[in-house]
């Protein structure tokens, strides 16, 4: 694998980190502080094509491929950790259900508006007895003529109460354990038996609102369906799959924005009359910390290129969000430590840092999870 980047990966890298750095980092704690969700940034970023950046320009997407779109969302993630979960559940979940499973009716419909940032997608799957036990959901979808019936709930949706297009799981046949399990599009603002019954206050990752979602008798046509009925345990995996490189990159952008402050940092910092760069056990921290970084940036870019090459890249996405993600939260602990009692007040942003850090072990898939999916693709 060429790890050398293109002139348009070095310009898309460029162009998002010099928006990052003039728009985002400036209101990255008050978007943390208020836990608003940053609508200007959002309809900027739309202007900017990087709310559907892997998808092609026919579905008005960015065309961008993944090293690009991993790229991108790493600066975005750099900024605002938040910020970088409503990108990635957006696109890498919401979008990749439309673009992958939609017909083409359901991609010019639902897709694009996502894509110019028009509408917000959100994937919903997750529920209070089926997290990473998906077969164990209980929300139904009953056929009934040309409609189906959805009841049921959902948890920990990000996007879950902004969002204009909700990929949706649901039973459609309880009797068929994981292969009677559909996913479908609800439209919130079109379709009654929709509501959000509640946000989670969260530990980190704010500005990305988290909701509980219910459906009550709620009626879609057939044509809501995506793929085929059955299909939706699958449609999830491998969504999933791919929405891990996305997960690996937030985790390597939240933890070069802790590295940078370490750096910076420690070059300030006086202590016994010279900086506490000086001395080899910050020093140390500081070999380790980059040293991480960067083999979690080298997986995340493994993923994407056995993804962009149509190579069956399980294991490596698993790899990639598992190890990225630990080393967000140990990068972002040691920046912690390197700014002691001032690390862990809210006049630094590291604290933060180690906030929307330890989020990237839990969702799309936990490190033990992850550690047995691993597993059993080494052992297959």
């Amino acid at each position: 694998m060429d790890l050398s980047l293109t002139p348009e990966q070095r310009q898309i890298r460029e162009m998002v980190r010099e928006f990052v750095d003039e728009e985002v980092v400036p209101v990255a704690a008050d978007i943390d502080e208020t836990d608003e969700v940053p609508w200007d940034l959002i309809e900027q970023m739309g202007e900017l094509g990087l709310m559907g950046m892997p998808f092609p320009e026919e579905y008005d997407g960015a065309g961008l491929d993944y090293h690009a779109y991993a790229l991108a969302l790493a600066e975005i993630a750099r900024g605002s950790g938040g910020l970088g979960t409503i990108v990635a559940a957006h696109t890498s979940l919401a979008g990749n259900m439309l673009y992958q499973y939609g017909s083409e009716s359901q991609k010019e419909k639902f897709l694009s508006p996502l894509n110019r940032g028009d509408d917000i997608g959100a994937f919903a799957l997750s529920e209070a007895g089926a997290g990473s036990d998906v077969p164990a959901m209980t929300t139904t979808a009953e056929r009934e003529g040309d409609e189906y019936v959805l009841d049921g709930g959902k948890l920990w949706i990000s996007n879950g109460s902004i969002a204009e297009t909700v990929t949706v799981f649901a039973r459609t046949d309880p009797e068929a354990g994981h292969h009677g399990i559909s996913s479908f599009v609800v439209r919130p603002e079109e379709d009654d038996g929709f509501s959000v019954e509640n946000t989670e206050h969260k530990l980190g990752d704010k500005g990305c609102p988290t909701a509980e979602l219910r459906f009550d008798d709620l009626r879609l046509p057939a044509d809501r369906l995506l793929g085929e009925e059955g299909d939706g345990f699958i449609q999830a995996l491998e969504t999933l799959n791919a929405g891990r490189i996305t997960i690996a990159a937030r985790s390597v952008g939240i933890a070069q924005a802790a590295l940078d402050e370490a750096l910076e940092y420690a070059q300030q910092r006086e202590q016994f009359g010279q900086s506490i760069s000086e001395f080899q056990s910050i020093q140390h921290k500081l070999a380790d910390m980059d040293t991480k970084i960067q083999t979690a940036r080298l997986l995340m870019h493994q993923a994407a290129h056995n993804k962009i090459e149509g190579e069956r890249f399980i294991k490596e996405a698993a790899q990639a969000k598992l190890h990225a993600s630990e080393v967000s939260r140990e990068v972002a602990n040691e920046a912690i430590q390197i700014h002691g009692g001032y690390g862990y007040t809210k006049d630094f942003p590291v604290e933060r840092f180690y906030r929307d850090a330890k989020l990237n072990e839990i969702y799309e898939g936990t490190s033990e999870v992850l550690r047995n999916t691993i597993a059993n693709e080494l052992l297959d």
